[in-house]
């Protein structure tokens, strides 16, 4: 990490009238939370096909079961680590407007993060297809392990996850918040995510076309390096508290 780009990215955030950071499961890893692409994640080791909104519809009973082991992978008791404070302290600070993230760890917010985009969801509540009461996620995972399968409202109704399932669309609010941080934002800092799915992975894109300057976090290397004005192959947890810290001194 060479202090004199850390210094370069720090004076393009404090200048950009709108910043916004993109994050992936590169940012919550260090926290003790396994991706679901890299080498060892979790869908080495799931079916995707389980996970999918129709075996939620036509086996919810066993789709829960399922989920509960996922759901404790995906959440568990993980704690924010120097990535997710660097990014929330850069927004108290006024120089990031908001954190749209494809992670539903809940961990941005768990940070002091006031103005996160979930576009994949959470992973902390589940929603009645019924008469949409929430419920929290661990209330529901209990009453699984407790034999509840699958587990229902107080209306009878049947819960469901409030993360996104394969075959379902985005949340239309947070997929068009989005949409409209990166076609209006000036400067994007791309956060440990390789950009491989869709759609998060055209908004750098989107930013970049509008004259945003684009930044990239990662160890890997991310889609997006090309038109990056600034990159970083490196530790999220180390190279965003020094740009942190080089933007408030």
């Amino acid at each position: 990490m060479n202090d004199a780009d850390v210094t370069a990215l720090a004076e393009a955030l404090a200048a950009a009238d709108r910043a916004v950071a993109l994050t992936g499961a590169g940012v919550s890893t260090a926290s003790g939370i396994p991706d679901f692409r890299g080498d060892g994640g979790l869908w080495e080791r799931y079916d995707e096909s389980d996970f999918h909104v129709r075996r939620f519809l036509a086996e919810p009973s066993a789709f829960w079961r399922d989920w509960v082991d996922l759901h404790a992978e995906i959440s568990g008791n993980a704690a924010p680590n120097a990535a997710h404070e660097a990014l929330a302290d850069l927004e108290a600070a006024g120089h990031v407007d908001a954190v749209v993230t494809q992670n539903v760890d809940g961990l941005h917010a768990a940070a002091g993060g006031e103005r996160v985009v979930r576009l994949h969801g959470r992973g902390d509540r589940a929603t009645c297809r019924r008469c949409d009461a929430s419920v929290a996620a661990e209330a529901a995972v209990e009453r699984v392990r407790d034999g509840e399968a699958p587990p229902r409202c107080d209306c009878g109704g049947l819960l469901k996850p409030d993360t996104v399932l394969f075959g379902e669309r985005l949340p239309e609010a947070a997929l068009s918040a989005a949409e409209s941080h990166a076609a209006g934002c000036d400067a994007m800092l791309v956060a440990g995510t390789s950009l491989t799915v869709e759609p998060a992975a055209s908004l750098p894109r989107r930013a970049a076309e509008g004259g945003a300057t684009l930044a990239v976090v990662n160890a890997e290397p991310t889609r997006a390096a090309d038109r990056a004005a600034h990159v970083f192959r490196g530790d999220v947890t180390e190279v965003l508290p020094a740009v942190a810290d080089a933007v408030s001194d």
